[in-house]
């Protein structure tokens, strides 16, 4: 242990002395608003330390509230991210089965708008995998009395005919087929002319002089040539007219839509059927009401 010098001892007494007195005083002397000088400078030394304390209790309370503020909104948002995909997918559920009950509400109009017309509907379960053929696979077959060649349509138009037909299942050839064709004529002009498919959307329409007026626009309906589709239901509208040689290069857009095909009606009648359109109506805008009657069929040999 250091020795204080005895020279100093003096001194330091005398320090010790006065600080005491100090002391002493601070505790007795008040002050009028802050009480006791000696709390005063208790108060004055301490707060300092108190407000960085505060402060940085503050700051490290504040970083851990917002960290767990960001993680309850981070596990909110997922939350209401994953109930709006679930309403996404039931409205996108709710919207196909509103689509399907219109597409089945026209065929049951269409069928009892045309009931002396033998027809079947069906749906449509599978599509060719070969590209170099366009055709379909419907959910009714032989069992339903579905038999090749056909006529398939739906109320907007033709769509094919049968070219198969299995027990439960039947395949239907497309119009937009390269070896389809359908027997049709322009509605105004009445110009006949068979109406095939070229491997695309558009139809063709061949064998039209080029001395016959075709316009755009105007509407292609069948003629009952073919013996497989009734008289005046809707083929297409003329969409490109180019000359050609010797014949014209006609296009025709389908009434039907090919390519997203879902339900379909079936002609179970192979005999023609003769369509009575009221009088002054055009063919191409008979009214859905009118009536169809068919032909009596020919007794068929077993």
């Amino acid at each position: 242990m250091v020795a204080i010098p005895s020279r100093h001892k003096s001194l330091v007494l005398l320090a010790g002395v006065i600080l005491l007195q100090i002391l002493l005083l601070a505790v007795q002397i008040k002050r009028d608003s802050q009480g006791r000088l000696i709390r005063v400078w208790t108060v004055g030394a301490v707060s300092p330390f108190q407000r960085a304390g505060a402060t940085g209790i503050g700051g490290i309370r504040g970083v851990w509230n917002h960290y767990f503020a960001l993680q309850n909104a981070s596990r909110e948002n997922e939350r209401l991210r994953a109930e709006n995909d679930t309403l996404k997918l039931q409205l996108n559920q709710l919207q196909s089965r509103a689509a399907e009950a219109d597409r089945l509400a026209r065929l049951l109009s269409f069928r009892q708008a045309h009931q002396n017309v033998p027809m079947l509907g069906a749906r449509v379960i599978g599509t060719s995998a070969d590209t170099a053929s366009q055709t379909v696979y419907l959910d009714r077959g032989e069992r339903d009395g579905i038999r090749r060649n056909m006529g398939v349509i739906t109320p907007d138009g033709v769509v094919g005919k049968v070219i198969e037909s299995y027990s439960n299942t039947s395949q239907v050839l497309l119009l937009s087929d390269k070896d389809s064709g359908v027997g049709a004529m322009i509605s105004e002009s009445r110009i006949q002319s068979p109406v095939g498919g070229v491997g695309e959307p558009l139809l063709s329409m061949k064998y039209v002089p080029n001395d016959d007026e075709v316009n755009l626009g105007q509407h292609v309906v069948t003629s009952g040539m073919d013996r497989i589709f009734p008289r005046d239901l809707p083929v297409g509208t003329v969409s490109q007219i180019k000359s050609g040689n010797p014949f014209k290069q006609i296009r025709i857009r389908a009434s039907a839509n090919l390519e997203r095909l879902e339900e379909v009606i079936v002609l179970l009648s192979l005999q023609p059927l003769d369509l009575k359109k009221e009088a002054g109506t055009p063919a191409a805008e008979l009214a859905p009401g009118a009536k169809i009657a068919a032909v009596p069929p020919k007794a068929e040999k077993p």
